[in-house]
């Protein structure tokens, strides 16, 4: 049977999350949370001693292609590419700053 969380508990972890709730809402995430919990509970009772312990996620290698330079779609491009640019310098395509100096 699932147990409530309190309120004030349910205030306390919107306000580290700075979400604003309703009464309804604090009420609602109270019993959503507190059904999380149990669900996690019963996790931590399933045996697993006999369960070989894993570093990551999968076993699997990188299944990932090499890079290769002028592997990609703009291959044999460079110069149609620098042309489009607003500016450039040299074989570089110059883009305004993002970070204030």
């Amino acid at each position: 049977m699932t147990s409530m969380i309190s309120k004030e508990t349910v205030e306390h972890i919107s306000q580290l999350a700075r979400i604003d709730l309703t009464d309804d809402e604090k009420k609602r995430f109270g019993k959503e949370l507190a059904a999380i919990l149990e669900f996690v509970e019963a996790l931590n009772e399933v045996d697993t001693s006999s369960t070989v312990p894993m570093s990551g996620g999968t076993r699997m290698s990188n299944i990932m292609r090499k890079d290769h330079e002028g592997s990609g779609i703009l291959e044999g491009k460079a110069d149609e590419l620098r042309r489009a640019a607003r500016a450039s310098k040299k074989s570089y395509i110059e883009v305004p700053n993002v970070f204030e100096s």
